[in-house]
């Protein structure tokens, strides 16, 4: 008798919690805090919004705010007066995974599904290396992902190269060349003796009429990304440039991470351009200029050799005369670019709270977004006001400025600003060939990249932008990184400049690596990595 009463109460209760469950799916109302652009009309008539919320069902009530996001943010998260979700609102990593394990912001991954969320689940599964970035060191997803690939597949090349790669594009003055009577260099010694002519024979006068002694050889920025030195040290194996994850580190092809600034190839490059910068061959105002000043030496004749994405935007004038630089070869015949890591992918953009009572018809809202003509839509505007027309490959074609101009009254990055949706929007490389145009100077850079520098890569592995840290990892890197970075910055600048390092001097400065948390760094990095290929 017992158990049966006991099965009628069990029964009773499944069929309370039934009633329960879909009482609680009838949600179909959701109030979203969200960022917005200043310039912005709003969200509550954006016509794209309001499309998919049609589609979907639901009703949206946008809390939008641009300024004192943040500090409102933080004041409903602990007043506990919470939205259904957070949108566009930029939450970091480390914010993810404290609100997600206090209960505040809800696993998601129950719900990237393919039935609940077909469209995101479909990029997860080509795209693994996003689901890895936006997976907290914990399992679980506390936000959507968000971001920009554009990369050499949005200009129809098989291989999808970040347009980051290689920021550095270096570039030579053929006309001297030719009056000197001498080919473009293919190594470092070659384009030693051809600044050694520069110089000598004065090219900036001899050729441009300029002042007598005007002439720099080459003239480029100190550990700058698109305009520093650090391209010609690909002659010693290495390329270290500006990193968003730490400056000097680098990740082999058989998955352990180092960092170059401690290794003998690093050592013997600061000697080699020492001499250089001592034969007056490197502008001595490398290492103070900025790019104004650069662009003002280029684009009056002055340089011979110099770094920057484009020729035609740092010589100006003179850009007919100046061709790219191949990547050169070292003394021993080595020559190896380490590539660079593209865009990062945000996790932040979209976060659900526990307030929210049915996440399933809300990311189902959410999943919309992740269509190529939607993204478009709401990273820049709607089709027949941003969006004017298809070219004849059925690729949609933005409003040029005067257009905009002549029918809104303002630039067309004036009108994008006022259209931008905020949130989880993510723009894969594919899509600048199949949904709508990239811009002109995006398709140089990239075709440039792809057809010029990419052959000149033995091995592309780079340490993804995107890892996740644990709490713990992210106070070892706000302990050290700082101090480390600028240690090695400040003794690469006085070897190049003053000469060095001698054994004792060498010495002291990996001692000074250790003091200041190389070893920590490394293991940090390394075990981020680590999940990172696990999640994968």
């Amino acid at each position: 008798m017992n158990r049966i009463f006991r099965t009628l109460v069990a029964c009773l209760l499944a069929l309370a919690l039934l009633g329960i469950a879909s009482a609680v799916a009838e949600q179909t109302e959701f109030n979203i805090i969200s960022a917005i652009s200043a310039l912005s009309g709003g969200y509550a008539d954006n016509p794209v919004l309001k499309a998919m919320q049609e589609q979907t069902g639901i009703t949206v009530n946008w809390d939008c705010m641009s300024d004192s996001l943040s500090e409102q943010v933080n004041i409903r998260i602990a007043g506990s007066d919470l939205p259904d979700a957070f949108n566009g609102v930029g939450f970091n990593n480390y914010d993810l995974l404290t609100y997600g394990e206090d209960g505040t912001f809800i696993d998601l991954t129950p719900y990237i599904t393919p039935e609940i969320m077909p469209n995101l689940s479909a990029i997860l599964e080509e795209h693994p290396e996003i689901r890895a970035a936006i997976t907290m060191s914990n399992g679980a997803i506390y936000g959507l992902p968000a971001g920009e690939q554009m990369g050499t597949a949005g200009i129809g090349k098989e291989e999808d190269y970040s347009i980051f790669t290689i920021p550095q594009f270096s570039m030579i003055n053929k006309k001297w060349l030719d009056e000197l009577g001498l080919s473009v260099p293919t190594t470092l010694e070659e384009l030693h003796d051809v600044l050694v002519a520069f110089k000598e024979n004065d090219m900036s006068a001899k050729v441009y009429g300029n002042a007598a002694g005007s002439t720099i050889p080459m003239s480029t920025g100190f550990d700058q990304w698109c305009w520093g030195q650090n391209i010609f040290y690909a002659g010693f194996g290495f390329t270290n440039w500006i990193n968003d994850v730490c400056n000097d580190l680098v990740l082999t092809a058989d998955g352990t991470v180092n960092f170059v600034c401690d290794d003998d190839n690093y050592r013997a490059a600061l000697t080699y351009f020492h001499d250089w910068f001592a034969e007056g061959l490197m502008d001595k105002e490398m290492f103070s200029q900025d790019t104004t000043q650069l662009m003002a030496k280029c684009s009056q004749g002055y340089v011979g050799v110099s770094t920057w994405w484009y020729i035609e935007e740092l010589m100006g004038a003179y850009a007919e005369d100046y061709v790219f630089l191949p990547v050169l070869t070292g003394p021993d015949g080595t020559s190896n670019v380490t590539v660079r890591t593209g865009g990062a992918i945000n996790a932040g953009n979209l976060s659900v709270t526990s307030a929210c009572e049915s996440p399933e018809k809300l990311l189902a809202f959410y999943d919309l977004w992740y269509t190529g003509e939607t993204v478009m839509q709401l990273q820049y505007g709607p089709i027949d006001t941003y969006f004017t027309g298809k070219d004849e490959n059925g690729v949609w074609l933005s409003i040029t400025d005067s257009e905009s101009r002549e029918k809104y009254g303002k630039s067309a990055g004036e009108l994008k600003a006022q259209l931008e949706v905020a949130g989880p929007k993510l723009i894969l490389s594919n899509y600048y060939s199949d949904v709508f145009k990239m811009e002109d100077r995006a398709i140089e850079r990239l075709t440039d990249l792809y057809d010029y520098w990419m052959p000149f890569v033995k091995d592309a592995t780079v340490y993804p932008v995107d890892c996740v840290f644990t709490p713990e990892e992210l106070d070892t890197i706000d302990m050290y990184r700082s101090d480390f970075e600028n240690a090695v910055a400040e003794q690469e600048a006085l070897w190049i400049k003053d000469g060095g390092p001698d054994d004792k001097a060498w010495e002291k400065y990996l001692k000074t690596l250790d003091r200041c948390g190389m070893s920590e760094l490394l293991e940090v990095y390394q075990a981020a990595y680590d999940r990172y290929a696990e999640a994968k």
